[in-house]
């Protein structure tokens, strides 16, 4: 997840859910699905602008690199798939981790960030390790790996834990707040985004999935996996896919991938893949 203010090309909210990036007028119109709000990825200003790190990629490998216009439709996360399968947009940006499952209905580009799986709780909730959210409640947004993360967490706990899974990421945290839910499993730089702007929480810490799989400068927070995310194509879209792969390789050769990153990431825990 990542991104820098030069080549944002974002604009405001138009066509009601629809979101356009400011492009060649002669290009082809990439119309891409995400789920927004999801902070630092995509999401609102105060005056309806979009920003975030998959918008501004998208600027930078659509309009920098292959000439055409994009727009962002609003589309909710656990049927984004079958969206784009039924040609309600042409690509999903949306902080998507690559799985096997998912791999099996979508093509996906080349891996573009490196997340975890990490859980948020309140300061003074008393919850030190993860042992301690036996028999409480967790909230998830649905459709997403923090919701398998936490029904994986579950079975570990031989079914003691409650799931309760929400439309948004901000309704999990707002369960939180609410003390509705013990803690919010999602990625590592979603969740921080949220503390950032919120004294009272913090992530949990802990040695996990990063230790494990040998990752270096693994985060000093609790991991509870280490994922890809990729951008989705439909099946044998692949003349666009490999456009696409050609155009993150050339933004990660000259500077620009790491640019934007910094702008959002430079001091989250993020990293970059490949």
């Amino acid at each position: 997840m990542h991104r820098r203010t030069f080549l944002r090309g974002s604009g405001g909210a138009i066509a009601g859910l629809t979101f356009a990036g400011a492009a060649n007028a002669q290009g082809t119109t990439i119309r891409i699905g995400s789920d927004i709000p999801y902070r630092p990825f995509e999401y609102r200003t105060a005056t309806g602008k979009l920003i975030g790190f998959d918008v501004d990629i998208a600027g930078a490998i659509f309009k920098g690199q292959l000439g055409d216009n994009y727009e962002f439709v609003q589309t909710s996360f656990d049927t984004i798939i079958p969206s784009l399968n039924n040609g309600n947009f042409r690509v999903i940006m949306s902080a998507m981790t690559i799985t096997p499952e998912r791999a099996k209905q979508v093509d996906f580009s080349d891996p573009y960030f490196t997340a975890y799986q990490t859980v948020l709780v309140l300061k003074n909730s008393g919850i030190t390790k993860l042992q301690d959210l036996k028999g409480k409640t967790v909230a998830v947004q649905k459709g997403t790996t923090g919701e398998a993360a936490a029904q994986k967490l579950k079975k570990q706990f031989n079914g003691d834990l409650t799931v309760d899974s929400y439309d948004q990421i901000p309704d999990a945290f707002s369960a939180l707040g609410n003390n509705q839910a013990a803690a919010v499993i999602n990625d590592n730089t979603v969740n921080q985004a949220f503390a950032q702007q919120n004294n009272q929480v913090t992530l949990l810490k802990g040695k996990g999935a990063a230790e494990r799989q040998g990752k270096k400068n693994a985060p000093q927070y609790l991991t509870l996996t280490v994922e890809e995310y990729g951008i989705a194509f439909r099946k044998n879209d692949d003349k666009l896919k490999k456009q696409v792969n050609g155009a993150l390789s050339t933004i990660r050769k000259d500077g620009t991938y790491d640019k934007l990153y910094n702008k959002y990431f430079q001091a989250s825990g993020g990293t970059t893949s490949g």
